[in-house]
């Protein structure tokens, strides 16, 4: 295809299917000058069509010899003179502005690094890369899926999305944002007993497992103890789930013996917590005092352990002098009078048929560490009569707190054989 224009006083440019070329403003032809253009690719001397010139160093195409002198060559796209610009339209090596040439394109394009890369700072159709355009730029993005959903592993700051962000990813149940495992939220999952970490003010612990021998039980996430109902690998025998000292399984969560100081209902008739004959109990847990007061220590049947003792008896073994009361380890308890003393209870506990309507109150010393005592069915013992600290009522195996007797001290009782 060919292009005529009417020659002027100086150059004229055509542009003609993408060729670019100059008149020299000759008039030999008679005023008219005539410019033979093709398309882009032909004209390289080497017989395959595709037009293309010595590559440089940079990826650019090379200028031909007589690039710059306003005349489209056949090894040139346009040639604009003076005019060629590595920003205009034609470039310096006379070919026409094209993304990848190596020559930024003033308005149109806003890089071109001559390279087909997509990890460098100039991407796709030379545009300065950015986060979000769907290119990992080498050395300053870890990702760039093309879009701004926070919550598909990439964020709009293109950095992978993690557990403790704030926003909740593919496979997160939850994210608060933080690293703490003691909330409801540890590890992007939402907090449960048996995840394997404590939440504060919920649980006492927390080893991620379902076992309830162990030392934390599950569905619950407490700490296992003795009368929880679960026997403890290593540490119990027995577990019954109560903390009951007269059933088979005892608060010591081993099972019930003669002489584990625990008297076992409806099978013993008491238990010192010792093998020793003749002192009240028997190694065999029977009762050697039945029906008769002794200056040794004689079980209060039906209690945990508590035992009575006389300084003196008289009357055949029926009157107890100034009485001593031990409980468990505890001795020292000299007994007061009050209103719920059940005299009675006491006498039957001690194996006799019943009270035979004496007792006498006086001085007794209650100094430390003895102490005052008064008759309940509570503190150490639910629902069982047995004597307490008159101070604050327990005192199984532990110090007497009240010291300040006056005269009410029980100083002889009688009961019936």
């Amino acid at each position: 295809m060919t292009s005529t224009s009417r020659a002027l006083a100086g150059p004229v440019c055509v542009l003609s299917l993408f060729m670019l070329s100059c008149s020299s403003g000759s008039v030999d032809d008679g005023g008219f000058a005539s410019f033979t253009t093709a398309m882009p690719g032909d004209g390289d001397g080497d017989g395959d069509g595709d037009g293309d010139a010595e590559t440089g160093d940079t990826g650019t195409t090379t200028a031909g010899p007589n690039c710059g002198d306003g005349v489209v060559d056949p090894d040139e796209q346009c040639d604009l003179g003076e005019g060629n610009s590595a920003s205009g339209q034609c470039t310096p090596n006379c070919f026409i502005a094209a993304c990848g040439d190596g020559f930024v394109y003033e308005g149109f394009e806003e890089c071109d690094d001559g390279n087909p890369q997509n990890t460098d700072a100039c991407v796709g159709d030379c545009v300065l890369a950015t986060c979000g355009d769907g290119y990992v730029q080498d050395g300053v993005e870890e990702c760039d899926d093309g879009n701004d959903d926070e919550t598909d592993g990439c964020t709009s700051e293109c950095t992978p999305g993690t557990c403790g962000d704030g926003v909740i990813q593919a496979g997160e149940q939850c994210d608060d944002g933080n690293a703490d495992t003691s909330d409801t939220c540890p590890a992007c999952q939402f907090a449960f007993c048996g995840d394997g970490y404590v939440q504060a003010g919920v649980e006492q612990c927390d080893d991620g497992n379902e076992l309830d021998t162990d030392a934390c039980i599950p569905i619950t996430c407490v700490e296992a103890f003795c009368g929880d109902g679960h026997i403890q690998d290593g540490t119990e025998t027995c577990d019954d789930g109560n903390l009951e000292d007269t059933d088979a399984c005892p608060s010591s969560c081993e099972p019930a013996y003669c002489g584990d100081g625990f008297a076992q209902e409806d099978v013993e008739d008491c238990d010192d917590g010792n093998n020793i004959d003749n002192d009240g109990c028997s190694n065999t847990c029977e009762s050697q005092c039945g029906g008769s007061f002794s200056v040794d220590w004689c079980p209060q049947v039906g209690t945990m352990e508590q035992f009575t003792r006389c300084e003196s008896v008289q009357n055949g073994g029926n009157t107890c002098i100034n009485p001593e009361i031990r409980y468990g380890n505890v001795t020292g308890g000299i007994p007061r009078q009050h209103g719920s003393n059940q005299y009675a209870t006491w006498c039957q506990q001690l194996g006799f048929s019943g009270y035979a309507g004496n007792v006498a109150y006086g001085p007794r010393d209650c100094a430390a560490p003895k102490g005052g005592l008064f008759g309940c069915t509570s503190y150490d013992e639910n629902n069982i009569w047995h004597w307490c600290d008159w101070q604050d009522g327990p005192w199984y195996n532990q110090q007497l707190d009240y010291h300040a007797c006056n005269s009410t001290e029980i100083t002889s009782i009688t009961c019936t054989p």
